[in-house]
């Protein structure tokens, strides 16, 4: 591996290999980062049955199979497919030649389980000493809670945003479906490339320890404030006894809702707004007081809620912007697709996959003007890439892969 020296008219991450050793969400989403943007990765699935996410739903046309599940299609689009069993010697052999060329491997194992399989860091280094190793677990690879198996709502719950979610009175929910996995995937892609380069300027690799975990606390999504509020003041954030502020929070409309934020100032300009101006001088909502008032939404309703529902969530939208208020549609994921901003700037892009066909994918998370970007290529069928890396790369004639097949080592 020599230095990389890029240029206007490469992809950022072109000539990068990572070797995936990842499955489910969070370890995806990090390679998913990287090949979206140049990097070759080289997912290395289980023979047979592959990535857990391929059994997971929703699936294609509702109709089950390890190539037509959309949690998978969408993490794992510019990869290659090569199934190996690590359990066996052939296996670990493959994949530490597949080691020696790669500038990162990411896996997503229990604490331990790469050792015990003689794929630990050590060895790794000892074939290519400037291997970044990136190992994503629960709660870290060392500490009282390394062996602790866990799930995305047992996480968000330790977290701590979790508390302050919900209806009082009841238990905490969750928002989201994968958003802990998701942020722990878009640190452990960071961290990789930020130790990559420096794996390349000194000659000499390193082992990152990312704790799903630690991500949460890290996070901007409540947890940050919430933790310094408790360290700084003692205070415990609770859950809002009101639904939404006066005048504003959820409202509906002709086709459906739209956030307004009216709290404080923004109550006058809401009234204004909706043709009532008058009523930010009345007594009864003329100050943030009277306004959290029980009887104060009952009294108000009558005033706003034509004006609402006489209108489309576009059209709310865009006398709100034109007020200057802080606004947005609450849309459902057939309003997000049809967006016209989104359409406008491309963000969709079409991926004709073997199995389902032309569809839709969410585009890349951001864009480098100055970039060359690489056609993206949808996520690989199980073991699509063995005969290309393992005999094309690594020197396998036909007949050893059909060896190999045969005692079920790929």
């Amino acid at each position: 591996m020599t230095l990389y020296a890029f240029d206007a008219m490469t992809a950022l991450l072109q000539g990068l290999r990572i070797l995936d050793l990842t499955q489910s969400v969070a370890g995806p989403y990090a390679t998913k980062v990287l090949a979206d943007y140049g990097a070759d990765v080289i997912k290395i699935e289980r023979p047979g049955r592959g990535d857990v996410a391929r059994q997971r739903g929703p699936f294609y046309h509702d109709e089950p199979g390890i190539e037509r599940s959309a949690l998978f299609l969408h993490l794992n689009t510019c990869k290659r497919s090569v199934t190996l069993d690590l359990q066996t010697a052939t296996g670990r052999e493959i994949l530490l030649d597949l080691a020696r060329n790669a500038d990162a491997v990411i896996e997503s194992y229990r604490p331990g389980t790469m050792a015990k399989l003689g794929l630990g860091y050590d060895a790794l280094a000892a074939v290519n000493p400037r291997l970044v190793l990136t190992s994503i677990s629960n709660f870290g690879q060392d500490g009282p809670y390394r062996d602790f198996t866990a799930a995305e709502i047992i996480e968000y719950g330790l977290g701590g945003a979790m508390f302050a979610n919900g209806i009082p009175g009841r238990e905490p929910t969750k928002m989201g479906a994968n958003v802990v996995q998701s942020q722990a995937g878009q640190a452990a892609a960071l961290a990789t490339a930020v130790a990559f380069f420096e794996a390349e300027a000194t000659g000499e690799g390193d082992w990152l320890d990312v704790s799903i975990m630690e991500t949460q606390l890290q996070s901007q999504d409540r947890r940050t404030t919430q933790l310094i509020s408790y360290q700084f003041c003692g205070r415990v954030s609770s859950r809002n006894r009101r639904p939404g502020y006066l005048g504003g929070g959820m409202r509906p409309c002709a086709d459906g809702y739209v956030a307004i934020m009216s709290q404080n100032q923004w109550f006058n300009v809401v009234m204004e707004m909706v043709g009532h101006p008058e009523l930010a001088q009345d007594p009864r909502f003329a100050t943030e007081e009277a306004r959290q008032r029980p009887e104060a939404p009952d009294e108000l309703e009558p005033h706003i809620l034509p004006w609402y529902l006489d209108r489309s969530m576009r059209d709310v939208w865009r006398e709100a912007q034109a007020h200057k208020i802080l606004s947005g549609p609450v849309y459902t994921p057939g309003d997000l697709v049809q967006d016209p901003y989104f359409r406008r700037r491309g963000y969709w892009e079409t991926l004709d996959h073997p199995v389902t066909g032309s569809i839709e994918y969410p585009g890349r998370p951001f864009r480098v003007h100055t970039e060359r970007a690489l056609p993206r290529t949808p996520a690989p069928l199980l073991g699509e890439h063995n005969e290309a890396v393992l005999c094309g790369e690594l020197g396998y004639s036909a007949r050893d892969l059909q060896c190999l097949r045969a005692a079920g080592c790929v």
